[in-house]
């Protein structure tokens, strides 16, 4: 069987996955550039007749857009660039610093990986509250600055590093934030993109912590700002679908960008 086709025979099971998985994009991108009318016919419409490309303009005119994509980014980027820095000096410490408790503080750390966010939701809200940062970007960046994910990721990827490395670098005069630099981070490129995708994907998405704390529509979130083509009683799916397919589209840039990325920091790790 194997020899009469062209590729593995793990792909006729792995094809219909994908294709049960691509679904709900296809059906939103079809969505997206429907009228109103045929949103709501049933049965549902799965090639429109006529193509509504300017249920995009729409979606970006009838709600600040631009400005929740600004807001976005700056929390997103935020996010990813302080998680880079601080988890590399968490893990780094982690890894090769010995210090009084640092294991006992270790299964502290992971021990709040299982605790779900609904159960430190008001804690944080009202740490938040008494910050002052309601109703800004700085309530939203703030409990994102660092994550114990982040943290236990690198932690992991620098105990596979040689300690060799450090040693010489460390005999040659080098401090130790001067191998973390140097020497331990060009090294750790794939675990940095691992987290700056993860980071990435896990602050875009969230909906229900700007939710919590964001009130006025300036400083709302693109995913909080969809839910204004949501009413009580009238839903225009036609264009929620058109931001929708707005909205994701950075995430699938970012993604495939940086996996591509991340192959290559795999391929040149060892020649480093």
């Amino acid at each position: 069987m194997r020899a009469r086709l062209p590729f593995s025979p793990r792909h006729l099971a792995l094809v219909p996955i994908s294709a049960v998985m691509v679904l709900p994009l296809v059906w939103m991108l079809v969505t997206s550039v429907e009228s109103l009318d045929q949103t709501r016919h049933f049965p549902p419409t799965l090639i429109p007749t006529a193509f509504h490309w300017s249920n995009y303009r729409e979606a970006w005119n009838e709600a600040p857009f631009g400005r929740f994509f600004l807001n976005s980014v700056i929390v997103t980027g935020t996010a990813v660039l302080s998680n880079l820095i601080l988890c590399s000096l968490a893990g780094y410490a982690f890894a090769r610093l010995r210090f009084l408790g640092r294991e006992l503080l270790f299964v502290a750390l992971l021990a709040t990986l299982m605790v779900p966010f609904q159960v430190i939701m008001i804690p944080t809200f009202l740490i938040v509250q008494h910050l002052g940062l309601v109703d800004s970007l700085g309530g939203l960046i703030a409990p994102n600055l660092v994550t114990p994910f982040g943290i236990f990721l690198l932690r992991q990827f620098f105990r596979t590093l040689p300690v060799d490395l450090e040693e010489a670098a460390r005999i040659d005069g080098s401090t130790r934030l001067g191998v973390l630099l140097r020497v331990v981070l060009p090294l750790s490129l794939p675990a940095l993109a691992t987290l700056g995708i993860v980071t990435f994907l896990w602050t875009w998405n969230d909906f229900l912590w700007p939710l919590i704390v964001i009130t006025s529509t300036d400083q709302s979130t693109v995913q909080l700002g969809l839910a204004s083509f949501q009413g009580a009683h009238v839903t225009k799916w036609n264009l929620l679908m058109a931001g929708n397919v707005m909205a994701l589209a950075p995430m699938l840039v970012v993604f495939i960008g940086a996996q591509r990325w991340f192959v290559r920091s795999l391929a040149t790790t060892g020649i480093r």
